[in-house]
């Protein structure tokens, strides 16, 4: 009977929160298309990298150094979902004159745009059954892949980054396990390492979260601290070119209102056309203290992609 009448109190407790309206819901078409560069448009964000911007960027670079933002792809990944990576060696042949070359190679079966740190494409988010500029599902998939926002065609991304380190700003290695991240938050972040954004950045959030990165995989996809929807929205309004983590949704997970699902996700790809970086290596950035640096990074030419794995790095 105690089962019972708990059982009823979490149901009772579950029904009163979803007959409450959402804090948020996507806009609608009338709202959000056509986006500010045009009905046509399907690079979204990318339209701010110009010649001015790599210029400026390549600038930053003053010891040459090479810091790699990505974790190397393998079995102790975490994974969501059913998705895999498994790699299948192969002695394809001995070669026969007489240097004897044997050659090898190997099978890769995965999610290869979803899995290690990774790159949303706007193609892997829809609100019903639309797309970023209210692209139509039934006008753009096909079995062999996405005919608008593929991520072959988001190309080289060469542009300043920064990292905005909140766990440090909050003083702490490791920001809690479902904590939001604030406007106040990014911005005390910003002022404490004396950043100011720039149309075009590559905007890395420091959570800490990477340190259970192939350490504690469940704890790791179980929930997560990051961004909630005014931070996105804030930071979406300072145009950069990509919002990244060191968490696998760049937001907080679950998100404190039980009646949405990852909306920064749709806030970014499907509203606002800003890409989304997830899985980012931070530790040597924060440790090192490099704030700014030229971002580089070129997601995988996979046609039609929804997204793609990625290894970008900071140069300084």
């Amino acid at each position: 009977m105690r089962s019972i009448a708990v059982a009823a109190v979490l149901t009772a407790l579950s029904s009163a929160a979803f007959a409450q309206a959402p804090t948020w819901s996507p806009p609608p078409a009338s709202e959000r298309c056509p986006s500010k560069w045009g009905a046509n448009d399907e690079r979204g964000s990318m339209n701010h990298q110009k010649a001015d911007t790599v210029l400026a960027a390549s600038k930053m670079i003053k010891t040459g150094e090479i810091i790699e933002l990505a974790h190397v792809l393998g079995p102790t990944m975490p994974f969501f979902g059913t998705r895999r990576f498994d790699v299948h060696t192969k002695r394809t042949f001995m070669n026969q004159p007489s240097n004897r070359r044997g050659s090898n190679e190997e099978i890769v079966i995965s999610e290869i745009g979803q899995v290690g740190t990774q790159f949303d494409g706007f193609a892997h988010q829809t609100h019903e059954d639309s797309w970023y500029n209210c692209v139509k599902v039934s006008e753009n998939i096909t079995r062999t892949g996405f005919g608008k926002f593929g991520v072959h065609a988001v190309g080289q991304i060469f542009t300043r980054g920064v990292v905005v380190d909140v766990a440090g700003f909050k003083g702490v290695e490791m920001l809690g396990d479902n904590y939001e991240i604030t406007v106040e938050d990014l911005e005390g972040a910003l002022k404490k390492q004396n950043l100011t954004l720039q149309t075009g950045d590559a905007v890395l959030i420091h959570t800490g979260w990477g340190k259970l990165y192939g350490k504690d995989n469940p704890r790791y996809v179980k929930s997560c601290p990051g961004i909630g929807i005014k931070a996105a929205q804030w930071l979406i309004a300072k145009n950069p070119i990509l919002l990244g983590a060191d968490n696998w949704p760049v937001e907080v997970s679950p998100n404190p209102d039980p009646q949405l699902s990852l909306p920064v996700h749709q806030v970014a790809l499907v509203v606002s056309g800003v890409h989304l970086l997830e899985n980012v290596k931070l530790d040597e950035l924060v440790q090192k203290q490099v704030s700014e640096f030229a971002f580089v990074m070129q997601p995988l030419k996979i046609q039609g992609g929804s997204g793609s794995t990625v290894s970008p790095v900071a140069i300084r």
